[in-house]
């Protein structure tokens, strides 16, 4: 009977671990194959919460995390044990997700192996290497190196094949988030006690129409953070908003953040929410500010405008179809976009209704079957 293949799947944010945590599901309930979880723990407290609620325990976990730590010092420090791990293990294929330095470093570190390394979230562009930064390059390295590669839309796709990506190698799948959110979305439904740590919030901001607020982006850092968090501190001024914002747990977030606007009565300045909160926040939200690249995923599906605080998107398919804006980190424009939304029904709703180009809930599923065809089982 022949063995199943080892798939190594490697990550280390909470966002990489939300958009796997599926495929891993999937792998294992494959019997053709048996997964091989490490993860850097380039996030702890956030990549633990989402490894706790999808069950997941690491096979290996580098807990590499450390204060201010540099980008060429963490780089070296996955890379040198990402590699130990992989010559202990002797994966068949390697599994990396989007762009970030565990992700590069991953699938560095199975290339000087000869190791194939399959990139989910594949062709993401920005075409401008600072923004976002570092992510833009990382993903160009992985899209360089990896054997096969699962574009979320047609566009990531297109992106490739351009690079002269064979177009045997491309499978468009959608994107992992979308199957996440409905698995965590039906068991929020059937055990609602698992987002209930926002109660006293909804009560609290009880008839209020409430943002919903992430930022964590380095490009950002500084002055751009300084406008955001004026911006939040003009809209919560609104007598009918209430902002909740999950602070990221970056000082460079944190400092600004609550020197600018702890005490506001309209806005919550909270801790990073686990997953199922988060999904909670989601439904709860009437408009999503942002920098993350997730939500802008994950709030179409739920029928919510998403206003990206940034100057490009890898992901201009939501802009496409109009799910999603590009506003930047100018104060002004912030404020008056939000105000928009609120004000302005017919542009609220051409926003929330718009068609989400970034999946069906069933990623994995072709993820794992172009993987059983390309081991030829």
């Amino acid at each position: 009977m022949t063995e199943p293949a080892k798939i190594m799947v490697v990550f280390g944010t909470r966002p990489e671990a939300i958009k796997l945590f599926p495929v891993v599901a999937a792998l294992a309930a494959d019997p053709r194959f048996t997964p091989v979880v490490c993860v850097s723990a380039q996030h702890r407290q956030m990549l633990d919460q989402v490894l706790e609620i999808a069950g997941i325990v690491p096979d290996h976990d580098l807990d590499l995390m450390k204060p201010d730590q540099t980008l060429d010092g963490l780089t070296a420090a996955l890379l040198t044990e990402l590699g130990r791990v992989m010559d202990a293990e002797q994966p068949a294929r390697v599994i990396v997700q989007g762009d970030t330095a565990t992700a590069m470093a991953g699938a560095l570190a199975a290339y000087y192996r000869k190791i194939p390394v399959d990139h989910v979230e594949a062709g993401l562009r920005s075409y401008n290497i600072y923004h976002p930064w570092p992510e833009e390059v990382n993903r160009k390295i992985i899209g360089t190196i990896a054997s096969l590669h699962f574009a979320p839309t047609d566009v990531s796709a297109k992106a490739l094949t351009d690079e002269q990506v064979d177009p045997a190698r491309v499978l468009v799948t959608g994107n992992t988030v979308i199957d996440a959110l409905h698995w965590v979305t039906a068991r929020i439904e059937a055990d609602p006690s698992l987002a209930a740590g926002l109660a006293d919030l909804e009560a609290r901001f009880a008839g209020k129409r409430i943002i919903g607020v992430t930022t964590h982006r380095r490009e950002n850092f500084g002055g751009g953070m300084e406008n955001i968090a004026e911006a939040i501190r003009q809209i919560a001024a609104r007598a009918d908003v209430a902002v909740i914002f999950p602070v990221h747990l970056n000082p460079n977030v944190r400092a600004v953040m609550n020197s600018a606007l702890a005490g506001l009565d309209n806005v919550a300045l909270i801790e990073p929410l686990d997953y199922p909160h988060f999904a909670r926040l989601l439904s709860i939200a009437e408009i999503m500010l942002t920098d993350s690249g997730g939500v802008q995923e994950e709030a179409p599906a739920l029928g919510k405008p998403v206003l990206v605080m940034r100057e490009t998107t890898e992901r201009p398919e939501g802009v496409t179809a109009g799910t999603a804006k590009l506003v930047g980190t100018e104060t002004a424009n912030i404020v008056t976009e939000i105000f928009t939304l609120l004000d302005d029904n017919t542009a609220y709703e051409a926003m929330a209704r718009a068609h989400n180009p970034f999946g069906d809930g069933q990623t994995a599923r072709r993820i794992v079957e172009r993987l059983g065809n390309e081991i030829g089982r």
